[in-house]
């Protein structure tokens, strides 16, 4: 149900929209929220209708600005844990970042602290997408711990990969909004739910499901197409 504009529209008002990636890639559905509107109701609903991993999406700016790495290069730094380190089945590399806590949640799962995280997390990508480089490098590094509970998954760009952190984002900048968002795939017992499944939840819940190719196209439109190049060394 829906239309990549109605999908702008619920993203510009922190309405869930579902995007499904492709079929040839991961061929799945994730439920994605802008960061700038999570609150626990939000949490709550992502890991029990969602089911997936509740992750932060990061724009690829703010990546730059706080220096932070992909999980993927530190961990080729550290032997024996460099052997783990490999491209998936789908053939692009992971965007997984650092998982975080800020520091006054308590376990960092619960549902409040999660929000927590993740709005603070969005306070400092905003900070960096005002210009306040400086005060949000600071706030990131004094407000949060690592290891947490919330991945940051750091936007490689629809050149690299075209996966819900990248098509995410890239809705994001298409509804003229900040470039972050929180996301979790969404699960059925025992694996991802279909299409035709996210179908049937979009028209209970009037959340738009949106096609990755649907972005990648109004991307083009706009800005030019977003060849794929070549993974970065």
């Amino acid at each position: 149900m829906g239309s990549l504009d109605e999908a702008l529209k619920a993203f510009r008002k922190g309405v869930p929209v579902l995007i499904y990636d492709s079929s040839d890639r991961e061929d799945e559905v994730d439920y994605v929220v802008y960061g700038g509107a999570v609150d626990v109701d939000i949490i709550y609903e992502m890991r029990t209708l969602a089911g997936g991993l509740i992750c932060y999406a990061m724009g690829r700016e703010a990546v730059q600005a706080l220096k932070l790495p992909f999980a993927s290069d530190y961990l080729q730094r550290v032997e024996p844990l460099a052997k783990l380190v490999k491209i998936p089945r789908y053939g692009e590399p992971p965007a997984f970042s650092v998982w975080v806590n800020h520091v006054s949640v308590v376990t960092g799962i619960r549902d409040a602290d999660r929000a927590t995280t993740v709005r603070e997390l969005h306070v400092v990508t905003k900070l960096v997408y005002e210009g306040n480089v400086e005060k949000a490098k600071q706030k990131f590094y004094e407000e949060f711990m690592a290891p947490g509970h919330v991945p940051i998954l750091a936007e490689r760009g629809l050149s690299i990969r075209r996966g819900h952190t990248e098509l995410s984002l890239a809705l994001a900048r298409l509804a003229g909004v900040i470039p972050s968002a929180v996301l979790a795939e969404m699960l059925v017992k025992g694996r991802q739910l279909t299409y035709d499944e996210a179908l049937q939840v979009s028209r209970e819940y009037g959340y738009p499901l949106v096609r990755g190719d649907e972005i990648v196209k109004e991307v083009a439109r706009r800005v030019g197409p977003p060849q794929l190049g070549a993974r970065p060394s």
